[in-house]
């Protein structure tokens, strides 16, 4: 052995023995708990001869005594129903979960539900996300195309909705913006329900609105747009957002999505700027 082999050793030596120090100061590393399986229940709340599915999903099955847990809705749109879009009687979810307020999520047409429901339930809502909004559909491509059926919506309740169509949902304003793979698994999760729709909610988008006013909706609110979003344009959401009376208020613009936003290649971004929404300290103006 030379004696720069030697001195090669012992500092291997040495620096595998300083090694072994500190992993047995440090101790083994943390375990961390294995998260509770996720759980889920199936519902059906009735107003006269409607029945309205609703499907509850959370980490871990509530337990009596806990303490309660934020409640989020999400509330779908026009031609994509619940369980496919997000995998989801107020009263129902107020004896449920012990909450009295709740945040609410809505995509699209499922925007225009939730912020009617805000403007009606000021006292449920807690914070409001409004997801692919639009509010007088003002400069809108895809109203302006839209509104050529109007008359079809005017005298049919339901309208066609095939394969095609769920496609064209996420090709319309941008193609390029989602996978292609999601569309195709849309339908095959849709279809084997039927291939028509009701027609009520594109009756309101081309003849009915605005149908959110924002100075009656109280709740803090978060507006997300797509960037290629074709439904509504920047500056009719601008005015919206503009008119809120709650000053704990958020716009957001999603750089490359289009319409369908949580469905595209932006939906961890979506989620992100959600939760930090969400869990935002209270009212910014120091109110109660």
């Amino acid at each position: 052995m030379t004696e720069a082999d030697s001195h090669l050793s012992r500092r291997a030596v040495i620096k595998g023995a300083s090694l072994g120090v500190g992993i047995s100061l440090m101790g083994p590393a943390p375990v961390e708990p294995a998260p509770a399986p996720i759980w889920s229940g199936e519902y059906r709340a009735r107003k006269g001869d409607v029945s309205l599915y609703l499907f509850r999903k959370r980490q871990g099955a509530p337990t009596a005594g806990a303490p309660p847990r934020p409640v989020l809705f999400l509330v779908h749109g026009s031609s994509i129903s619940a369980r496919p879009s997000f995998d989801l009687a107020v009263q129902i979810v107020a004896r449920e979960t012990g909450q009295a307020r709740f945040h609410f999520y809505g995509g699209s047409s499922g925007a225009l539900r939730a912020g009617a429901f805000a403007m009606a339930r000021p006292e449920r809502v807690d914070r409001l996300i409004l997801e692919a909004f639009t509010w007088t559909g003002k400069g809108s491509p895809t109203l302006g195309k839209r509104a050529e059926g109007l008359e079809y919506f005017r005298t049919h309740n339901r309208r066609p909705r095939g394969r095609d169509m769920i496609r064209s949902i996420f090709t319309r304003d941008k193609p390029g913006t989602s996978d292609p793979a999601v569309a195709e698994a849309l339908a095959d999760a849709e279809l084997p329900f039927g291939d028509t729709i009701p027609t009520g909610t594109y009756l309101d988008m081309t003849a009915n609105l605005p149908v959110v006013d924002p100075a009656k909706v109280k709740s803090p609110v978060l507006l997300v747009r797509g960037e290629h979003d074709g439904i509504a344009t920047e500056e009719d959401l601008l005015e919206f957002y503009r008119r809120l009376p709650n000053p704990d208020r958020q716009f957001v613009i999603l750089a490359g999505a289009s319409h369908a936003v949580a469905l595209g290649h932006t939906r961890n971004q979506l989620w992100h700027v959600m939760r930090a929404f969400l869990e935002m300290p209270g009212r910014l103006d120091g109110k109660a």
